[in-house]
C-alpha cells in the first residue's frame, strides 16, 4: 500500500505540482502511521497478560518440574558445550547445532531490542527480561530434548525436526492443525519478522550512520552473502555460525566491559533503577514517565523472547540436527543458548544503555547503543556497527535455516529451494521498511509461534522429565562404574525406548 502512494505522488505531482505533491505525502506518512496504530494495538492485545501468564508459567512448571535443573546442572551444560560425544545420529555436531541456534539468537534483539524495551518500558524492563530468561532456560532445554526424541528424516536424508514434529508425534495427530500453525507462523518470521526486515534494517541503518554507505548498497551485498551461504543449506550456515558465533559474541562482551568499566562508578546507581523500576511507575521525565509496571513486564517479556527465542520453538529446530543420542543432552546444550544471550549480552547492553545515560535521551532506540559506546571511547560506534552486522547477518542465516524447516514440514522437500531465493530477495528488500512497523510485525509472528510451541511444552512435560531422570540415572551408572569424567556414556550402557537401563 505504501508503494501504491509513492506511486500515486509521483504522478500526481506531474499533474498538479507541488501542492498536489504535498497533499498525496501527507497521504501517504497517514497511512503509514495508521498501519502503525494497527500493528500496536494487535501487539499489546496478543502480547496481554494471557500470553505473558502462558509463557512465564511454562517456564515456572518446568522449572519445578525439572528441580531447578537450570541451575544445578548449568556447570554440566556448559561443560558440555565443547565436550559433547557427538554419538549417535544427526547432520551436525552438538557444538555446530548450538552455534546455529546462537547465530539465529543473538542477533538485534540482543542490541536494539534490548534498547526498544527500555525505550518503551523503562529500565524495569531489563528486570523482567532476566526473570523471563531464568524460566525460559527451562523451557529452551525441554524444547531441545523434545526435538531430538521426536526427530525425523525428510526424503533427502537430512533430519527435521522441532515443535511441528513434537507437536504431532508427541501429542498426535489430532494436534497436527496446531503443528501446522507453528510451521505456518515460523515461516512468517522467517521471511518477514526476525529473519529478514529487523536485521537488514538494523545492518543498514548503522552502516549509513557510521560510514555513509547508501542503503541500496548495503542491502545487495548482504543479498549476495546471504545467498552464497544459505544455497548451501545447514552444512554451510553451520560452518560459518562455527566460526562467527564466538568471535562476535567475545567481541561484543569485551567492548560492553570497557563501556561499563568507563562508567564504573554509575554501575550501582543503574542496578538499583532497574529493580525499583521492574516494581513501580518510572518516574522519569519525557516519554518515560508513565512506564507501568505491566508495560515494564511486557516490553521486557516480549523483548527478551526475541532476544533469547526460549517458548518461541525456533532453536529446536536446530537442535534436531545434532549428532546425540540423547535428547536431554542437547536440552541441556540448547540451554546454555539463553545464558549466553540474556544473562550474558542482553543485561551488559541493558546494563551500558543505562551507566551512559543515553536510554532518558531522545535518541532513537536503534542509535542508543552506538550513543553508548561511542561516549565511552573513540571509534566505539564504528566498532558496534562491525559487531552489529556480524549479528544481524548469522540471525538471518540461522532463520533461513528455521523457515526452511517449517516450508519442508508443510509443503515438502521440493519447496526448499524456491524458499531460499525468496528469502534472498526479501533480504534485498529488507532496507526500506520502517522500523516501528517491522518490531510490531515481529512481535506479533513470535507470539503466533510461541502459542502452540508453550501447550505442546505443558502436554509433553512428562515425556521431558522421564527423558532427564534416564540421562541422569546413565550419568550416575556412568560415574559409579569408574568411567572417566568426559567419556562418552553411550560406550558403557545403552538405553532402550521405554528408558530401562542395559549394560553393554
Amino acid at each position: 500500500m505504501v508503494v501504491f502512494f509513492r506511486a500515486f505522488n509521483l504522478s500526481r505531482s506531474r499533474i498538479s505540482g507541488f501542492d498536489s505533491f504535498l497533499f498525496s505525502n501527507m497521504l501517504e506518512e497517514r497511512v503509514e502511521m495508521n498501519l502503525v496504530h494497527v500493528l500496536e494495538a494487535i501487539s499489546s492485545w496478543i502480547w496481554g497478560a494471557p500470553l505473558i501468564i502462558l509463557v512465564m508459567g511454562t517456564g515456572l512448571w518446568l522449572t519445578i518440574r525439572l528441580k531447578m535443573l537450570q541451575v544445578f546442572r548449568l556447570p554440566l551444560a556448559i561443560k558440555l558445550i565443547g565436550k559433547a560425544p557427538n554419538e549417535g545420529s544427526g547432520d551436525v555436531s552438538s557444538f555446530a547445532a548450538l552455534s546455529t541456534a546462537l547465530a539465529a539468537t543473538v542477533g538485534t534483539g540482543s542490541i536494539v531490542g534490548v534498547a526498544t524495551a527500555i525505550k518503551l518500558g523503562g529500565p524495569g524492563a531489563l528486570f523482567w527480561m532476566v526473570v523471563a530468561a531464568f524460566f525460559g532456560m527451562a523451557t529452551k532445554y525441554a524444547e531441545g530434548v523434545l526435538a531430538v526424541k521426536y526427530r525425523v528424516k525428510d526424503r533427502n536424508g537430512q533430519f527435521s525436526g522441532g515443535p511441528m514434529y513434537y507437536i504431532e508425534k508427541g501429542l498426535g495427530r489430532r494436534f497436527k492443525p496446531l503443528a501446522m500453525l507453528f510451521a505456518f507462523s515460523g515461516m512468517l518470521v522467517a521471511l518477514f519478522g526476525i529473519g529478514t526486515f529487523p536485521q537488514v534494517k538494523a545492518i543498514v541503518s548503522s552502516t549509513e550512520n557510521s560510514f555513509g554507505v547508501p542503503p541500496i548498497v548495503t542491502a545487495l551485498i548482504i543479498a549476495i552473502l546471504t545467498g552464497l551461504v544459505t544455497i548451501g543449506g545447514l552444512k554451510s550456515i553451520a560452518k560459518v555460525s562455527t566460526k562467527v558465533v564466538p568471535f562476535k559474541t567475545g567481541l561484543y562482551v569485551l567492548i560492553c566491559l570497557i563501556v561499563l568499566i568507563r562508567f564504573a562508578d554509575q554501575l550501582p546507581a543503574a542496578i538499583a533503577l532497574v529493580l525499583h523500576s521492574a516494581f513501580s511507575t518510572t518516574s522519569a521525565t519525557g516519554g518515560f514517565a508513565g512506564a507501568t509496571i505491566m508495560l515494564a513486564m511486557r516490553s521486557g517479556v516480549a523483548r527478551g523472547i526475541f532476544a533469547n527465542e526460549a517458548g518461541l520453538g525456533s532453536a529446536p529446530i536446530a537442535a534436531a540436527a545434532a549428532k546425540t543420542k540423547w535428547p536431554a543432552e542437547q536440552g541441556l546444550i540448547s540451554m546454555t543458548g539463553v545464558f549466553i544471550d540474556t544473562m550474558v549480552i542482553c543485561v551488559m547492553t541493558g546494563l551500558t544503555l543505562l551507566v551512559s545515560g543515553v536510554w532518558s535521551g531522545p535518541t532513537d532506540a536503534g542509535l542508543m547503543t552506538q550513543q553508548a559506546f561511542s561516549s565511552a571511547f573513540p571509534l566505539g560506534a564504528e566498532l558496534l556497527t562491525i559487531i552489529l552486522i556480524m549479528f544481524a547477518f548469522t540471525t538471518m542465516l540461522g532463520w533461513n535455516y528455521y523457515g526452511e524447516r517449517c516450508v519442508e514440514y508443510l509443503l515438502g522437500v521440493k519447496w526448499i529451494k524456491p524458499y531460499r531465493y525468496l528469502f534472498i530477495l526479501l533480504v534485498a528488500g529488507g532496507a526500506f521498511i520502517k522500523l516501528d512497523a517491522i518490531w510490531l510485525l515481529a512481535d506479533i509472528f513470535n507470539a503466533m509461534m510461541a502459542f502452540p510451541n508453550l501447550i505442546a511444552l505443558l502436554g509433553l512435560s512428562g515425556i521431558v522429565v522421564a527423558e532427564t531422570r534416564t540421562y541422569m540415572d546413565s550419568l550416575n551408572s556412568s560415574k559409579k562404574k569408574g568411567i572417566l569424567a568426559g567419556a562418552s556414556v553411550g560406550a558403557a550402557i545403552q538405553v532402550e525406548e521405554k528408558g530401562q537401563t542395559v549394560n553393554s
